[in-house]
């Protein structure tokens, strides 16, 4: 099974925040396949406040960053309306736990369900885990 690139929304590195994935201070990033989860680094959320309320502009920009990085997974608790936007671009995740040790766990028994949703490209719908 290959691995995953995988984005945690966090202010803490430990556990999710209570706002939408873009509005996250940090991103942990974790490289992720069946046995292990490797931490790759943490990417300051350096994109500008939303004009709107699901400004499309800042949907971009948060993709543009995480795809710097390769990431191809982005997960959260909650998620805003600009999920729409950026599902075609990764797999979306919404976790219902809030410890992102324990969320690790979850996408590695689920990696198989989670590379087949990155594989359907722009039609992937966002996952519930």
């Amino acid at each position: 099974m290959k691995k995953l690139k995988v984005a945690f929304a966090t202010d803490n590195g430990k556990t999710f925040m209570d706002r939408h994935f873009g509005d996250a201070k940090h991103y942990y990033i974790y490289e992720i396949n069946k046995e292990n989860a490797e931490f790759i680094k943490e990417i300051d959320n350096t994109t500008e406040e939303e004009k709107m309320h699901a400004d499309p502009k800042k949907a971009g920009s948060i993709a543009d960053l995480l795809k710097q990085e390769k990431v191809q997974v982005a997960v959260s608790k909650i998620f805003g309306p600009n999920i729409m936007r950026i599902k075609k671009k990764f797999v979306c995740i919404l976790m219902k736990e809030n410890s992102i040790e324990t969320c690790i766990e979850v996408i590695k028994s689920n990696l198989l369900t989670i590379a087949e949703e990155w594989e359907k490209g722009d039609n992937r719908n966002f996952l519930k885990l």
